[in-house]
């Protein structure tokens, strides 16, 4: 409700009656951009908080527009005829002349610097789009400040997309701590202003942070919840949001009716597309995590949409704000926020082509794991890796879908099979389970019963469990042997290879490995002839024996015949063993660091851990005991990612031994300890550069504020330092690997908890602390890969 001013005129802008929380990046990009641009539209999805923050956008600019900033709330207007008359009344615009309305409206406006907020646009889009551009075409000193789920579309209109509120990772290892969590902030405000007691504690700070993520970090919607609280715990509001639609009934009395439910805000939105669009909205909630236009071609064509319209009708849900479009490194896949995707799917229920659409979805994703193994030996490898890992929520729903499908638990044991190495590298738990699940569905003991057989004993064997993987052997050479087939029999001989490494006898692994080689040799098998080859090489490389460089380069020409990289990786890794054995370390740092960099860019954690085990041992035998204890860290979270220990490669456990003891021994308990914590505290990204001895400051030693300083977070500390050292936020970004944006939100939090104003402040805060510390700034030193080196130990060779 609007108040008057002394002149009897609407004062503009409602009072706020409840606290503004978070947006403090986007309120300083609205700000500056209403000082250089004419027209500026908020756009995001429905209960974001767009009408929120342009009113306390409108509200800090004031001072700016002497002419006055009023307020035009449009979301009542049902008739787009009146779309001047009714900026004409909120501007109290009163002219009985026959002139026209715009006219009028222009000789209100004229010579004056006003603001006009004009909010909810997009059920009259083109109307204001019109009277905007005509306005500001007329009037120099006039700023329009929209609202929309869609852009105005207009020259020079300049766009602030609004994004949810920041919510924690699932995994708790975010850029955004719960602590700091905008949309935890908020439910907390609000929950203590409907239930006074309610706190956010360490026993329902996960359930407040599932709830807000399951909400999409939507304002509106997390003000819904908290209004449950009244009757329900936090947990019953978590275990009732299957049910959204029903539970997320109580908004406010005075809001307008799109807003006092869930299902009406979606509505409304679902109101304002096309049908074609309302049919795609329908059809894209089919998928799981994201897709691409090439998916939805696939799966959303036909039956009311042709495929050359596919694309036109995406751009139309984007720019309505229904899907979000996102680019990563060239490659635009579209999302949509679960609450969204929700409302799609009862519609899908409803229209009867649930089924239809499932099955559509399920054969798309067989396809792409189809072509993702009969290309995995080749150039395309790390592409269908990565695209692989992409679609990871795709593929897993499609598997369920076939798994609880009658009669298609053959086409999901396939699919299971054919993503072997999708499981290796990164998500092996869930593979296993994954096999699991298929082998007991899907029984028919054909070829593709043998595949998921031989490829689930793999998976066992990965986790150590040997009783599983040695069945699954016994039963896969039964069916190789009825059915003849020789690639099958090939890879059964590498695997029980595999399974006497693992139990500790390499001689005999060593034999079934010559036998897998020679099996694959004779039937032109290049996969399972690479992965044979470099497993002997790397047997033989440990055991210092000179056949291993010549298997290893016989892998390399096969691999490089073929543009393949992930066996190849493998040999690369044998080659580094082999030169560190004959004392080349130049040489084998290079080679494994090019293994490395291979194995991390196909997302192998597995391999990541055997290089890097392998650096700790290089590090080790250079005396440079900090870096390898480090390493060790580093290792351990990487084999716990891995959901694997060392396995196969268990015979290599005597190297790893005697660096854990020379670094324990050279360093002391306490500080080889340390080194090892450190290590295991670095991102995958850190680690990688530190590995790899790169220059980046995530690789260098913590600084003397690895610490925290109350009431900041460790990473506040650490930011509040740099602007003590006088960096900008791009270097502050730069120095610690993240974006800008975070940069800024970090300075805000630091601004906030410390009710300071300026960066000089902080600065000045910052030294403070340090000089009442005993020991001063100085007596603290960053030692990185480039430090001194500790009294009695021998300086490391520089090998990159």
């Amino acid at each position: 409700m609007r108040t008057r001013g002394a002149g009897g005129e609407p004062a503009g802008l409602p009072a706020e009656v409840t606290s503004f929380v978070g947006r403090r990046h986007e309120l300083a990009e609205l700000k500056r951009l209403l000082g250089t641009s004419h027209v500026v539209t908020v756009v995001g999805a429905g209960g974001v908080g767009k009408t929120r923050l342009a009113l306390r956008a409108a509200e800090e600019v004031r001072r700016s527009f002497p002419g006055g900033v009023r307020l035009v709330e449009l979301a009542a207007l049902e008739d787009p005829a009146l779309l001047v008359q009714a900026v004409g009344e909120a501007l109290s615009v009163t002219d009985y002349s026959a002139r026209p309305p715009l006219d009028a409206l222009v000789e209100r406006l004229r010579d004056r610097q006003t603001l006009i907020v004009l909010d909810t646009c997009e059920h009259v889009l083109a109307q204001c789009a019109m009277l905007v551009d005509t306005l500001v075409r007329t009037l120099p000193g006039l700023r329009v400040l929209a609202t929309s789920r869609q852009a105005l579309g207009i020259d020079g209109e300049r766009i602030v997309e609004l994004a949810p509120l920041s919510t924690p990772a699932p995994d708790g290892d975010s850029a955004v701590p719960l602590a700091e969590s905008d949309a935890v902030r908020l439910f907390a405000e609000r929950a203590a202003a409907v239930v006074p007691e309610f706190e956010v504690t360490e026993e329902n700070e996960e359930v407040v942070a599932e709830i807000c993520r399951r909400l999409d970090g939507l304002p509106l919607a997390i003000e819904m919840a908290v209004v449950r609280l009244r009757a329900l715990s936090v947990r019953q509001v978590l275990e009732r949001l299957d049910d959204r639609f029903r539970l997320l009934t109580g908004g406010s009395r005075a809001a307008l009716p799109r807003q006092r439910t869930l299902r009406a805000l979606f509505e409304w939105s679902y109101e304002l597309c096309t049908e074609q669009e309302r049919l795609m909205w329908q059809r894209v909630s089919v998928f799981a995590g994201g897709l691409d236009l090439e998916a939805a071609e696939h799966v959303c064509a036909g039956d009311g949409i042709a495929r050359e319209d596919v694309l036109e009708l995406v751009a139309g849900l984007v720019d309505k704000s229904v899907l979000l479009r996102r680019e990563s490194e060239g490659v635009v896949r579209y999302r949509l926020l679960d609450t969204v995707q929700r409302f799609g799917r009862e519609l899908l229920a409803a229209s009867g082509d649930e089924a239809t659409l499932h099955r559509r979805h399920r054969d798309y994703y067989r396809k792409i794991t189809s072509r993702a193994w009969a290309e995995l030996f080749g150039a395309a490898q790390q592409a269908w890796a990565e695209r692989l890992r992409r679609d990871h929520a795709n593929l897993r729903k499609a598997l369920d879908w076939s798994l609880r499908e009658p009669g298609e638990a053959e086409t999901g044991l396939a699919m299971t099979a054919e993503l072997l190495y999708h499981w290796s590298g990164y998500h092996l738990s869930e593979g296993a389970g994954w096999f699991d699940r298929s082998l007991a569905a899907a029984t028919e003991p054909g070829e593709v019963r043998a595949h998921a057989l031989w490829a689930g004993a793999w998976i066992a064997l990965l986790r150590d469990d040997h009783a599983t993987a040695l069945a699954r052997l016994e039963e896969a050479t039964a069916i190789a042997e009825r059915l003849g087939l020789r690639v099958t029999r090939g890879y059964i001989a590498f695997l029980s290879g595999m399974a006497a490494v693992c139990g500790g006898d390499l001689e005999t692994g060593m034999r079934r490995y010559e036998e897998a080689a020679a099996a694959h040799r004779t039937v032109g098998n290049p996969i399972g002839l690479a992965l044979s080859i470099n497993r002997l090489a790397l047997a033989n490389a440990f055991l210092g024996r000179p056949a291993a460089r010549d298997l290893a380069e016989e892998c390399i020409a096969l691999c490089d015949l073929y543009g393949e990289g992930w066996h190849r990786a493998y040999a690369l890794l044998a080659l580094a063993i082999d030169a560190w054995r004959r004392g080349d370390m130049r040489a084998a740092c290079e080679m494994n660091n090019e293994s490395l960099r291979y194995i991390t860019a196909v997302g192998d954690q597995l391999g990541m851990g055997m290089n890097l085990e392998v650096h700790a041992w290089f590090a080790a035998d250079e005396h440079r005991y900090e870096r390898a204890a480090r390493l060790l860290g580093v290792v351990q979270t990487s084999w716990r990612a891995a959901g694997a220990r060392l396995g196969e490669f268990r015979y290599m456990s005597g190297c790893h031994d005697d660096c854990v003891a020379a670094a324990r021994e050279a360093l002391g308990e306490r500080d080889f300890q340390a080194e090892t914590a450190r290590g295991a505290a670095l991102t995958r990204d850190e680690a990688l550069a530190y590995a790899l001895r790169e220059r980046t400051p995530a690789a260098r030693e913590p600084a003397p504020f690895e610490g925290r300083i109350t009431p900041l977070t460790r990473r506040e500390t650490e930011i509040a330092h740099l602007v003590a050292e006088g960096l900008s936020n791009k270097d502050i970004a730069g120095r610690l690997v993240i974006s800008q944006r975070t940069a800024e939100g970090h300075i805000e939090h630091i601004l906030d908890k410390l009710g300071f104003k300026s960066r000089a402040q902080v600065a000045a805060w910052i030294k403070e602390r340090l000089s009442e510390r005993p020991d001063g700034p100085a007596a603290d030193r960053a030692d990185g890969a480039d430090g001194p080196v500790s009294e009695g130990r021998t300086p490391a060779t520089r090998t990159t």
